[in-house]
């Protein structure tokens, strides 16, 4: 029988994600606790699904990164992922714009046991991004931060790649919002100018794919850096 309505089908995507990771996805206590941190310390429940969080792992050990920029941190979950899927020298940087979000983050880490695979940054991303110069290029780069900002993030993200770097950005159809050109939704609008430069850009080749799951109805973008 066929869902019939809205909660139906949520239902039924939570409970095929929950099939999915409890047959792919290895059981991590460690990983729980860091989720049960994040909730109990009041942050938004943004963090990305178990399954989604091996997916990163897994394009972070496909494209052989070793330097990962992630902009977005909340509270350090997709974070560690990443970081654990990274050879033995790799490395994380990951901006925080929230200075609480960021304290919760930090303590996962260290929790994990990462503090020396993992670099946050406190502070608004437009501020950080510019001392990062450095320690460019990233192989990979994580857009998961506020939706507004897409556009200055993929500016960034650009300049702090190279050929072959992977950007991938999160969050970009926002239960089918993302197609409305009339939407007063800043993030909306923000995801909209991001896809957008992303064609416009002949630096990059990209797609996008929605997924559904316990997360919702949504996507992600991802993007190669030709040249």
């Amino acid at each position: 029988m066929k869902p019939e309505s809205s909660q139906e089908y949520s239902q039924k995507w939570t409970e095929v994600d929950n099939y999915l990771v409890g047959h792919l996805v290895e059981d991590d206590p460690v990983l729980q606790q860091v989720l049960d941190n994040n909730h109990q310390a009041g942050l938004p429940a943004h963090d990305v699904a178990p399954n989604q969080g091996k997916l990163l792992a897994l394009f972070a050990q496909i494209t052989g990164a070793q330097k990962v920029l992630e902009i977005g941190t909340l509270g350090a979950y997709s974070t560690i992922w990443l970081a654990r899927a990274l050879p033995a020298l790799g490395k994380v940087v990951t901006l925080e714009a929230d200075a609480h979000h960021a304290r919760i983050a930090q303590t996962n880490i260290d929790l994990v046991g990462l503090q020396d695979k993992i670099t946050l940054h406190t502070g608004p991303a437009s501020e950080t991004l510019p001392t990062l110069t450095a320690e460019a290029p990233f192989d990979l780069i994580f857009i998961d931060a506020d939706k507004p900002s897409n556009p200055l993030y993929l500016e960034w993200a650009l300049k702090l790649s190279k050929p072959g770097t992977l950007i991938i950005g999160d969050n970009v159809v926002r239960d089918g919002a993302v197609v409305d050109p009339q939407s007063d939704d800043a993030r909306v609008q923000g995801v909209r100018r991001f896809i957008e430069m992303i064609e416009q850009e002949p630096r990059l080749s990209a797609t996008a794919l929605q997924t559904v799951g316990s997360k919702g109805w949504d996507g992600f973008v991802l993007a190669r850096v030709n040249s």
